[in-house]
């Protein structure tokens, strides 16, 4: 018979368990961020990425949440993603064109490594990756040009009416 306190506490501590894991986690990360912001360290990336995201279709301020999610993978990308479109500094088409690509070119380090140690071929793993993701995204945005920054302003006042539970 099972005891059903064991369960619950299980449950508790459990639950315990994963936030402490992912505050651990999204903490540093928000703090990282925020100083990179204060030295502007975020300008210096998202010049260094502009090329790419101009040629993705996205705006400038999208360079820093999509080099998270590529060298970090979806986890932290993600939190990056939500902070940036919290503050109203990305709009609907960067959220949708950064998902595009970060879904199917994501953590590329961690996960070439991965796979290579398995057996496959990294170069073409990585290639095929990137191709993918770029042909995709860029596709994509040229589907979603009437999208601007604009929606970004509309985006922060949606989620501002949004009730918290």
């Amino acid at each position: 018979m099972m005891d059903l306190s064991a369960v619950f506490q299980e449950a508790f501590f459990g639950s315990l368990t994963s936030v402490w894991n992912i505050a651990k986690v999204v903490m540093p990360l928000m703090i990282v961020i925020q100083v990179a912001k204060d030295y502007r360290l975020l300008d210096y990336l998202s010049r260094f990425m502009k090329p790419a995201t101009n040629f993705l279709g996205m705006s400038r301020e999208s360079g820093f949440p999509l080099m998270v999610g590529l060298a970090f993978g979806l986890s932290f990308g993600a939190g990056v993603i939500v902070q940036s479109a919290k503050e109203g500094n990305l709009s609907k088409k960067d959220l949708i064109l950064l998902s595009a690509f970060l879904a199917s070119c994501h953590a590329v380090v961690e996960d070439t490594l991965i796979f290579v140690a398995v057996g496959a071929n990294g170069w073409i793993l990585l290639s095929a990756r990137l191709l993918t993701a770029i042909v995709a995204t860029f596709l994509l945005s040229k589907r979603l040009k009437h999208l601007t920054h604009d929606d970004a302003t509309q985006l922060q006042r949606e989620n501002l009416k949004q009730p918290v539970s």
